[in-house]
C-alpha cells in the first residue's frame, strides 16, 4: 500500500525514478508516507483492539470477571475513541490538499478525550502484570490462556497476554512520533505546519500527563490501603528510619505550632478537605441510624401479639390477628431483606471507599512536613540529597491527585449518598402501599370502616385517654398493697459517714447504692454497692434526668440515677420502744432517728451476716453472705467489741462485728420479702 502512493506521486511529478525530484516533492512524498502510516497502523491497532475485546476477552471464560475487568480494563472505551478517530482520518483522504491541517485539527481535537481513556487504562496496567504473572505460576491455566490467544492472534506468539496488553501503551506513545514524521517533511512556511506543531506538542503533553497520572496512581494505591495490624505488628513495623522521620515531623509540626516557623497555607486544598470531611460524617451517621433501624425492626418481628391467646372475644380481634399474622410472615420480612440488600450493604460499601482517601489525606499531611522541611533546608543550604528530592516529589504528587480527583470522588459520593437515601423512602413508600393494600379485605369487615379518619382518630385518642386512666388508678391501688422497701445493709465503718449526711441533709435526701458503679467521665463517681450519698440535684448540666449530682460526703459527682433507691433509716430499739410509750407532751417533736450501729448488737440477737468470712483458727466460725446468725455476746473475752461470739448452724466462734447487720423485721401486709 506504501508502495503504491509512492507511484502515484511518481506519476504526479513526471520523474519515475525519484532521482531528479526536487528537494519539496521529495518531502511531500516522505509527507505521503508518513499520512499512509498513520492510518494504516491505526487500522491495524483497531483491528487487534476489536479482537482483544470481542473473541479473546469472550473466550476466557475460566479466568474469574474481577481479573478480566483488570487485564481488560477499559478496552471497550478505548476501542469507542479510537474508532471515531480512525473514521475521521480515513475522511481527510478526500480533501487531498488540505488533509495534513486536517490531521493535526483531528489530533487537537481528540487530544482530552485519547489523555482520559488512556491513562485509565495505563493505571491499570501495573495491576494486570501482577495477575500474568499468576496465571505463570500455574501450568494448566497458562497453556489454556496462550491457546485461545494464539487461536484468535497468532502474532501475539509465546508472549500472550503480555503482548496483548502492552499494545494500548505503545500506540498512545507512537502518535506524538508519528505526527513528528508528517512535521518534519512538511515545509515550514505551510498553513498546515503550525498545527501540525500544536498537535504534536499536544500528543506529548498527553503522554507525560498520562505518566504522571500513573505515578500518582502508584503512590495513592500505596497509601490508601487500610490494614487491620496488631499492636505487634506496628511495633515490628518500627526501626530507626521510621522513628527519625516522625520524630523530624513532630518538631516540624511543634515549631509551628508554636509559631517558630510559618505554616503552609494552601486554602483550595482545605476547602476540599472541609467538605469531604462533611460528606464522610454523613456517611458514618446514616450507618449508624441504618443499624439502629435495622435493631428496632429485628425486635419489631420478634413482638408477635397475635400469638397469644388473651381471652378476648372474635370480631375484630381474629380480623387483626389475621392481618397481623400476613404482615408479620410476608411484607416486613420482605422489607427488611430489601433493606439490608438495597440501603445497608451500598451503606457499608460506600463507607468503606471513603476510607482510602481518609489515609490519603492523612499522608498528605506527613508528607507536607516533610516537603516543609525539605524546603527550608533548600534555602539554607541551597541542595537536598536524593532521599528530600523524592520526599518533595512525593508530597507533590499527592496533592495534585488529591486536588485534582477529591471534588470528583466527592461528588460521586454524594451522588452515591443520595441514592441510598431515595432507595430508602422508596422502599418505606413501598411498604406502606402494601400494608394498605393486604388491609383493605381487612379493615372492611372491621366495626368502623365506615368512620371518617378525623372521627376515627378521635375515637382511639378517647379510647387511649380512658385505658391510660384506669391503669393510673390501678397502678395507684397497687402501690397501697406494695412491701415495704427494703434496704441494703451498710458498708463496714459508713456509720459516721450516713450521720453527717443524714444531719446535713436530712432522711428525705438520702440514697443507697444498689449495684456496683464504675464511673467513666471525669465528673462521674465510682461507688461500691450499698454505699449511702446525698442526692443534690436529680439532672445534670444539660438536663438529663438520667444522671443525678450527688455528696458522698467527701465527693461530689454523677452517678446513674437507676442505680440509687430512697434509703430508709432504721431507728434503734430504744427508740422503737419510747414510741410505744405514750407521750407526756404532745407538743415536743420526735427526736430525729438514728442509725443502728452493727458493733453495738446486743446479746442474744437474731442478725444477717452482710459478707463472707472465713474462719482461721478453731476460736472462729465461717460465714457466708445473707446468712442468719444468733449473737451470743456482742465482745470477746477481754470486751473488744470489734468481735462478737456468735451461733451459725449449731457452731459457735468468733467474727467480725463489723461483717453482721440487724435482720429486717417482719413484713407488712402479708407480703414475703425477697430472699
Amino acid at each position: 500500500m506504501t508502495d503504491h502512493g509512492a507511484d502515484e506521486l511518481s506519476s504526479r511529478t513526471g520523474s519515475p525514478d525519484g532521482e531528479d525530484r526536487a528537494p519539496e516533492e521529495r518531502s511531500l512524498l516522505h509527507q505521503s508516507l508518513a499520512v499512509r502510516e498513520l492510518i494504516d497502523t491505526e487500522v491495524s491497532y483497531l483491528h487487534v483492539l476489536q479482537l482483544c475485546a470481542s473473541d479473546i476477552r469472550s473466550h476466557l471464560q475460566q479466568l474469574p470477571q474481577g481479573d478480566l475487568d483488570v487485564l481488560f480494563s477499559n478496552i471497550d472505551d478505548i476501542i469507542k475513541v479510537n474508532s471515531k478517530l480512525l473514521h475521521d482520518l480515513q475522511e481527510t483522504a478526500a480533501r487531498e490538499e488540505e488533509q495534513v491541517q486536517l490531521i493535526g485539527s483531528l489530533f487537537l481535537e481528540f487530544q482530552e478525550e485519547l489523555e482520559q481513556v488512556y491513562k485509565v487504562y495505563c493505571a491499570s496496567y501495573e495491576q494486570a502484570l501482577l495477575l500474568v504473572e499468576t496465571y505463570r505460576k500455574e501450568p494448566r491455566l497458562q497453556g489454556e490462556i496462550q491457546d485461545t490467544i494464539e487461536a484468535v492472534l497468532p502474532q501475539a506468539g509465546p508472549s500472550g497476554l503480555s503482548f496483548l496488553l502492552v499494545i494500548p501503551l505503545q500506540r498512545i506513545t507512537k502518535y506524538p512520533l508519528l505526527l513528528q514524521k508528517i512535521l518534519e517533511n512538511t515545509l515550514p512556511d505551510a498553513s498546515a505546519y503550525p498545527v501540525l506543531q500544536r498537535a504534536t506538542s499536544a500528543l506529548q503533553d498527553v503522554v507525560t500527563n498520562i505518566n504522571e497520572y500513573k505515578r500518582r496512581k502508584e503512590v495513592a494505591s500505596k497509601y490508601t490501603k487500610v490494614e487491620q495490624l496488631s499492636l505487634w505488628e506496628r511495633l515490628a513495623r518500627i526501626n530507626t528510619h521510621t522513628l527519625s522521620k516522625k520524630t523530624t515531623r513532630l518538631s516540624q509540626l511543634l515549631k509551628q505550632e508554636a509559631g517558630l516557623i510559618p505554616k503552609t497555607e494552601d486554602k483550595e486544598f482545605d476547602d476540599l478537605e472541609e467538605s469531604f470531611h462533611w460528606v464522610s460524617l454523613c456517611v458514618t451517621e446514616l450507618k449508624n441510624n441504618v443499624a439502629a433501624y435495622l435493631g428496632n425492626l429485628e425486635a419489631f418481628l420478634r413482638f408477635r401479639p397475635q400469638e397469644y391467646d388473651l381471652d378476648i372475644p372474635g370480631g375484630p380481634v381474629v380480623q387483626y390477628c389475621y392481618l397481623a399474622r400476613d404482615l408479620q410472615l410476608q411484607a416486613f420480612p420482605e422489607f427488611k431483606q430489601r433493606l439490608e440488600a438495597l440501603v445497608w450493604q451500598p451503606l457499608c460499601s460506600l463507607a468503606k471507599a471513603l476510607a482510602g482517601p481518609q489515609n490519603l489525606i492523612k499522608k498528605r499531611l506527613d508528607k507536607l512536613l516533610d516537603f516543609e522541611r525539605v524546603q527550608e533546608k533548600l534555602l539554607e543550604v541551597g541542595s537536598m540529597t536524593y532521599e528530600e528530592e523524592a520526599a518533595r516529589h512525593m508530597y507533590e504528587a499527592l496533592n495534585s491527585l488529591l486536588v485534582a480527583e477529591l471534588p470528583q470522588f466527592k461528588q460521586l459520593a454524594v451522588r452515591w449518598l443520595g441514592q441510598i437515601l431515595c432507595t430508602f423512602v422508596t422502599l418505606q413508600t413501598d411498604l406502606a402501599k402494601q400494608v394498605l393494600q393486604r388491609a383493605e379485605g381487612s379493615l372492611a369487615q372491621l366495626p368502623h370502616h365506615h368512620v371518617s379518619d378525623p372521627a376515627f382518630r378521635k375515637l382511639v385518642e378517647d379510647a387511649l385517654g380512658q385505658t391510660g386512666h384506669q391503669l393510673h388508678s390501678f397502678q395507684q391501688n397497687f402501690e397501697k398493697v406494695l412491701p415495704p422497701p427494703t434496704t441494703q445493709p451498710l458498708l463496714p465503718g459508713a456509720e459516721r459517714q450516713v450521720q453527717a449526711l443524714l444531719s446535713r441533709y436530712g432522711p428525705g435526701k438520702l440514697y443507697q447504692v444498689t449495684s456496683n458503679i464504675s464511673g467513666s467521665g471525669t465528673l462521674d463517681l465510682t461507688l461500691p454497692r450499698g454505699h449511702i450519698v446525698a442526692l443534690l440535684q436529680d439532672k445534670d448540666t444539660k438536663g438529663n434526668s438520667s444522671r443525678w449530682l450527688v455528696d458522698t460526703g467527701g465527693h461530689r459527682g454523677y452517678v446513674p440515677a437507676g442505680k440509687l433507691e430512697l434509703y430508709h433509716v432504721v431507728p434503734r430499739e430504744e427508740e422503737l420502744r419510747g414510741q410505744a410509750k405514750p407521750h407526756s407532751d404532745s407538743q415536743r417533736q420526735t427526736p430525729e432517728p438514728t442509725l443502728a450501729l452493727v458493733p453495738s448488737v446486743p446479746a442474744v440477737t437474731q442478725v444477717v451476716a452482710v459478707y463472707p468470712f472465713v474462719a482461721r483458727s478453731s476460736h472462729e466460725v465461717s460465714l457466708q453472705a445473707g446468712q442468719q446468725v444468733t449473737v451470743l455476746e456482742a465482745q470477746d473475752k477481754k470486751g473488744n467489741p470489734e468481735w462478737s461470739l456468735v451461733e451459725v448452724n449449731g457452731q459457735r466462734g468468733y467474727v467480725p462485728s463489723s461483717f453482721l447487720a440487724r435482720a429486717p423485721g417482719p413484713a407488712l401486709w402479708g407480703w414475703s420479702l425477697p430472699s
